[in-house]
C-alpha cells in the first residue's frame, strides 16, 4: 500500500490545483515586475501611472498565459491516451461547475482591467487636459479653464518633416526645451498632414489633426535629453522626423531663452527633408504625395546627434 492510497482523489486535485495557481500568481507578479524594465525612464508626472497599467496587464496576461500553456503540459504529460487507443475522450458538456468557472475567471479579469484602466485615464486627463479647437476660428488661449496662469507655453508646429517650437519670448527652436516640474501648455498645429506628438519617457501621445488647434499639457519630473518622435506616419521619412526634448532646471531653461532670443535665425532641423531632396536628385520621384514644407528658421536648430535617454 502507498500513499495514494491513504489520499482521497478530491483533496489531491484540490491540492495540485492550488498548489498551480499559486505558482502562477507568483510568476506572474515577478514578470510584472520585470516589465517596468521593458520601457524607457519615467520623466513625467503621467510615466508611473502608465508603468502601473502596463505591469498590471502584464501580470494578468502573465497569470492566463501560463495557466492555460500549464493545463496543456499537464495533459500531455500525465494524461495522455495510451498508444492505439483511439477511442473519443469522456464529453464535458453539461458540466455546470466548469462551466462556471471558465465564465467567472475571464468576467472577473476583464471587469478589472476595465475599472484600472478607467482609473488611469482619468488620472492622465486630470494631469494633462487637452481640447481641440477649429483652427478656422480665433486661436484659443493656453488655458481655457479658470487654472492659475503659471506654467509654460509653447506653439507646437508639426510639418512634413520637421518640428518647430515658438516659445511666447518671440524666437523659434527646432528642439523642445521644457523646465522640470513646471507644468508646459502647448498649442499643437499641424501644417499639412496628420502627425503623432509621441515622447516615450513621457508615456504620452497626442495626434495632431491638420485643420485644428488642439491645447495640451504635461509636467516633466526629470532631468534630461529625451527624443520626440513623430508616431504617425506622415510620409515615406516620417521616422526621421525626431527631435531632441531637453527637460533642464529652471535657471537653466531661463539662460537658454535669454541666448536663444538673441539669435539670428538659420534654417531648422529637417533631416528627413534631406534625404527625400537627394531622393529627387537621382530621379525618383515616388509616390505622388503632399510636398514637404520647406525647413521653417528658427533661432536654435538644435544638435540631432546629441545622445539621449530614450
Amino acid at each position: 500500500m502507498n500513499l495514494k492510497d491513504y489520499i482521497n482523489p478530491k483533496i489531491s486535485l484540490i491540492i495540485g490545483i492550488t498548489f498551480a495557481v499559486f505558482i502562477d500568481l507568483i510568476l506572474s507578479k515577478l514578470m510584472a515586475n520585470w516589465s517596468y524594465s521593458w520601457l524607457p525612464v519615467q520623466a513625467s508626472k503621467a510615466a508611473p501611472y502608465v508603468d502601473n497599467l502596463f505591469a498590471f496587464e502584464t501580470g494578468i496576461g502573465t497569470f492566463i498565459f501560463l495557466g492555460c500553456s500549464g493545463v496543456i503540459g499537464w495533459v500531455l504529460l500525465f494524461n495522455r491516451a495510451p498508444k492505439y487507443d483511439e477511442s473519443y475522450g469522456d464529453p464535458i458538456e453539461g458540466n455546470v461547475k466548469l462551466e462556471i468557472v471558465w465564465t467567472l475567471v475571464p468576467l472577473f479579469l476583464v471587469i478589472a482591467i476595465a475599472i484600472y484602466s478607467t482609473k488611469v485615464n482619468t488620472t492622465l486627463q486630470n494631469l494633462g487636459e487637452k481640447t481641440k479647437y477649429d483652427s478656422q476660428k480665433e486661436l484659443p488661449t493656453y488655458l481655457d479653464n479658470n487654472e492659475a496662469s503659471a506654467g509654460t507655453f509653447i506653439d507646437v508646429i508639426s510639418r512634413q518633416w520637421s518640428w518647430e517650437f515658438k516659445y511666447p519670448e518671440g524666437f523659434s527652436s527646432s528642439e523642445l526645451h521644457i523646465p522640470i516640474n513646471e507644468k508646459v501648455y502647448f498649442r499643437l498645429i499641424s501644417k499639412d498632414v496628420i502627425h503623432g506628438f509621441y515622447i516615450p519617457a513621457f508615456r504620452l501621445k497626442q495626434d495632431i489633426i491638420p485643420g485644428s488647434i488642439i491645447s495640451y499639457s504635461l509636467t516633466p519630473t526629470r532631468k534630461g535629453i529625451y527624443r520626440l518622435r513623430d508616431s504617425m506616419f506622415s510620409g515615406a521619412y516620417f521616422s526621421q522626423n525626431q527631435t531632441n526634448v531637453i527637460v533642464e532646471s529652471k535657471d537653466a531653461y531661463q539662460e537658454w531663452i535669454n541666448k536663444t532670443v538673441k539669435k539670428v535665425q538659420v534654417d531648422g532641423l529637417n533631416q528627413a527633408g534631406f534625404l527625400y531632396k537627394k531622393r529627387l536628385e537621382k530621379g525618383d520621384k515616388g509616390w505622388a504625395t503632399i510636398s514637404p514644407s520647406p525647413s521653417p528658421q528658427v533661432n536654435d536648430p538644435g544638435n540631432p546627434d546629441s545622445p539621449h535617454e530614450g
